[in-house]
C-alpha cells in the first residue's frame, strides 16, 4: 500500500532548512531519508518552497481566481510531501513519527489512492 506523508512546518521552521545555518536539521532529514532508502519502502517525494512563493487557483463561474500565497492561512504550512510503500497504516505511522517534523511541526498520513487513479487514467498508476 502506497501511503503519503505529508510534512507541515511553521513559518521559522524555513529559515532553518539553510545547510549553512542549520546543520542539524539537515542532518536530522538526511539520516531520515537513509533509514527509509535502506528499508526500501521510499517512492518519491520533495521539499516544497516557501509558501510565499505559493499561487492558488480556483475557478468560480467560469473565472479563474488567482490568489498569492498558499490555500489555507494557518501557522503550519504544507513543506514537502513523500510517498512511502507500506503494508500497514501501523507501519506508516511509524515511519511519520520517526520523521524530523514531526518534533516540531506535523505529520499527515493518508493512503495514496490507485483507485482514482485507475478510473481516470485507465490503468493503475506507479507513483
Amino acid at each position: 500500500m502506497l501511503y503519503a506523508l505529508m510534512i507541515y512546518e511553521r513559518p521559522d521552521d524555513w529559515e532553518r532548512r539553510d545547510p549553512a545555518v542549520a546543520d542539524s536539521y539537515i542532518g536530522a532529514w538526511r539520516s531520515y531519508f537513509r533509514a527509509i532508502s535502506d528499508a526500501g519502502i521510499y517512492v518519491g517525494g520533495n521539499a516544497l518552497e516557501s509558501p510565499d512563493n505559493a499561487t492558488t487557483v480556483r475557478l468560480r463561474e467560469d473565472k479563474r481566481l488567482i490568489q498569492d500565497g498558499p490555500y489555507a492561512n494557518t501557522k503550519e504550512q504544507l513543506g514537502g510531501l513523500m510517498v512511502l510503500e507500506l503494508p500497514s497504516l501501523d507501519e506508516a505511522l511509524d515511519w511519520a513519527a520517526r520523521c524530523p517534523a514531526a518534533a516540531y511541526g506535523a505529520i499527515e498520513v493518508r493512503p495514496v489512492s490507485s483507485e482514482t487513479d485507475e478510473s481516470v487514467t485507465g490503468e493503475r498508476q506507479q507513483w
